[in-house]
């Protein structure tokens, strides 16, 4: 008989989770619609989501600052293979969304449009759920504005 190198076996793996005081601020601003960020007061950096300390600086982020709803998508992939655990039928587009007033870009969905619409610069807006939950899901993508693309000297160090 040969020795066991390998077993596949289900597991299971009971958790609970505690949000902490910076976490739970940014959790009850998506349950009111709004997205909050945190200010360094050094270097004037907005982090989204929010952080507890600067990481250039590294200094606490004590000023909360709630972000608009729009924003430009600075990179962007556009999924078109399935794989195990997928949400959603590809193809579609993933983004990195510099919210205005952030300076530092949210990974996020973007739809209300075809997939080969999603381009450097498009200037997006947040599309929420009816049912809000406390999750950034609650954001369930987001879509063009139909404003004019944003010039890339205004994102290009995001890229």
């Amino acid at each position: 008989m040969g020795k066991v190198t390998r077993m596949i076996s289900p597991s299971r793996l009971a958790y609970t989770v505690t949000a902490g005081r910076i976490t739970t601020a940014f959790i009850q601003g998506i349950l009111e619609g709004k997205l909050l960020g945190r200010r360094c007061p050094d270097c004037s950096k907005v982090y989204i989501p929010p952080r507890g300390s600067c990481p250039t600086c590294a200094v606490p982020c004590r000023d909360q600052v709630e972000l608009a709803g729009t924003g430009t998508v600075t990179t962007f992939c556009i999924v078109n293979i399935p794989f195990e655990g997928q949400l959603l039928d590809p193809p579609y587009a993933c983004a990195h969304v510099l919210l205005d007033g952030a300076d530092v870009p949210l990974l996020h969905l973007v739809g209300g449009c075809d997939v080969q619409e999603v381009r450097m610069g498009l200037r997006v807006s947040a599309v929420w759920a009816e049912d809000i939950q406390p999750t950034l899901a609650s954001v369930m993508y987001f879509q063009p504005t139909g404003e004019p693309d944003a010039a890339y000297e205004t994102y290009e160090a995001h890229v």
